[in-house]
């Protein structure tokens, strides 16, 4: 088989907002389309004739990219094979070499379609290996290609993209900018694409973590309208994940518990164990954020721990779920033992998003005020506000200020006693 015929497959569906599920539908599984796209599978007569009408295109159009393959083509394929194996193993550094590997081969075969797509994993690989600055590059340049300019499919991808690396970095006000990009292009997606559903999850997160939770909620019943009855269980629990998160934020902790639940019913970690582990952890920092402190909170933490244990996710997972067993010591009134794990995430808090480092520092200043280390308590809470300050995360900066300034009026009141007792 041809190198062109998996990735102008693969390109022909993304540009229809499906995803592999969608695409086989009853006929085929996810995987057989997958093996189709990544060239590890021939299609037969049939499976072409099928995949034409389902795409809304001429058989002939499919027949013609199964072509034999050159020296080139099967240096493409192999590159991208290896980058592929290397994502399933979570070796997201080595996967991102092969990606960019296969790119240059697919450039140099003048596939443009197989360029983009590698190019894009190439910067997926990077994100999730927490190479920000290079990622952003390559998302910068894919953004303004032709290509995300003539598909508007791909397009959201790559603005979405854009916007989760600067939630990553802290810059939540650019990282807005880019998610309502991405949106306003997925108005012209047909209703309940996996596209827009996506590019939904990614302006929510970003309004929420920013502090605008009106907006954020008001696109969760956008976002709660792209699910029915056909929805895979597993992208349907990804949105009852998205909505409880905002749920619980706006202190409706009736919703977010209903929400939460119903994701926990959806999603398996047979499926996607490093999915089931984001949202324990999700699960538990919001429910804690919101002051519950309750065995299922305990549980989800457990859960996540024990999830990430066997995934090795990325340092800033190991370090977010550390904060969150920080958090829960701290509620839970064993302030010695949080000060000391969070004096362990504060030391590695570079592999921290800025408004999370923040949330380190602020939570530190408030135990060490617990603990009656008022001094020092306001040392981390200045460098909380500066953080919050860099991220443009309003709301929280407040709840810095809020905590200096009641430590200082405390240090007032204990100063004018001491003047009035000499």
């Amino acid at each position: 088989m041809g190198n062109g015929f998996g990735e102008k497959l693969r390109a022909e569906r993304l540009e229809r907002g499906l995803t592999q599920a969608e695409l086989g539908k009853d006929l085929y599984s996810p995987s057989y389309i997958s093996l189709l796209e990544t060239g590890r599978r021939e299609p037969t007569a049939e499976v072409i004739e099928e995949l034409a009408r389902r795409l809304e295109l001429a058989p002939k159009a499919l027949e013609a990219w199964s072509q034999p393959v050159s020296l080139s083509d099967a240096e493409y394929v192999l590159a991208g094979l290896y980058a592929r194996q290397a994502w399933d193993l979570r070796d997201y550094a080595l996967a991102a070499g092969h990606a960019a590997t296969a790119a240059q081969y697919a450039l140099e075969g003048r596939n443009t379609s197989a360029w983009w797509n590698m190019t894009y994993m190439q910067a997926e690989c990077l994100m999730r290996h927490g190479d920000l600055q290079d990622c952003k590059q390559i998302i910068a340049r894919l953004v303004e290609h032709p290509m995300a300019r003539e598909s508007v499919g791909l397009g959201v991808r790559a603005r979405q993209m854009m916007a989760a690396v600067l939630q990553r970095e802290g810059q939540l006000s650019a990282a807005v900018d880019e998610a309502l990009e991405a949106m306003k292009l997925a108005e012209q997606l047909p209703k309940s694409s996996t596209i827009i559903i996506g590019a939904l999850r990614v302006l929510i997160g970003v309004l929420a973590e920013s502090g605008r939770l009106e907006e954020a909620w008001r696109y969760c019943q956008q976002l709660s309208g792209q699910v029915n009855e056909s929805t895979m269980p597993q992208l349907a629990g990804e949105v009852a994940w998205v909505v409880g998160n905002v749920a619980f934020m706006r202190h409706d902790y009736q919703e977010g518990v209903k929400e939460h639940e119903r994701a926990a019913r959806l999603l398996s970690p047979a499926n996607d164990i490093e999915m089931w582990a984001r949202f324990n952890k999700a699960s538990a920092a919001v429910r804690l954020q919101s002051g519950i402190v309750e065995p299922e909170t305990l549980a989800s933490i457990e859960r996540a721990e024990l999830a990430f244990s066997i995934v090795h996710g990325m340092k800033s997972d190991e370090l977010e779920v550390a904060f969150i067993r920080a958090r829960w010591l701290y509620l839970t009134g064993d302030v010695l033992a949080a000060i000391g794990k969070l004096r362990d995430i504060h030391a590695q808090r570079e592999a921290l998003a800025k408004h999370t480092a923040g949330e380190v520092s602020l939570l530190l200043g408030k135990t060490l005020k617990a603990a009656g280390e008022p001094d020092e308590a306001l040392i981390y809470l200045q460098e909380a506000q500066k953080a919050f300050s860099s991220a443009g995360a309003q709301d929280l900066v407040q709840q810095a200020l809020d905590a200096i300034l009641e430590i200082k009026l405390a240090q007032k009141r204990a100063e004018a006693a001491a003047s009035k007792a000499s």
